[in-house]
């Protein structure tokens, strides 16, 4: 089973090797049909401490490094490049 992968900005990166990353999704209300967003925190593991406030990062679900920390980073995403999707 492929591990998920989740795009989001870094809102807090004050706890040591720990990031907090805000991934925002877009939903269609059931009833009204409007688009709507839907975020959710996650805590992710920064073994450098290297990601700041406000970056965009690449997470990875992995196995449970503590209480809250389920995923690591894996790359800082180019907020100006296209996402590999389009590419391919």
């Amino acid at each position: 089973m492929p591990k998920r992968v989740l795009t989001g900005t870094v809102v807090s990166d004050k706890t040591d090797k720990t990031i907090v990353v805000l991934v925002e999704r877009r939903v269609k209300h059931p009833l009204y049909g409007k688009i709507i967003k839907r975020s959710k925190k996650y805590h992710a593991h920064d073994e450098g401490n290297v990601f700041k406030e406000g970056q965009t990062v690449r997470i990875e679900e992995c196995k449970p490094m503590s209480k809250l920390k389920t995923w690591t980073v894996v790359e800082a995403v180019d907020a100006h490049r296209a996402p590999e999707a389009h590419a391919a």
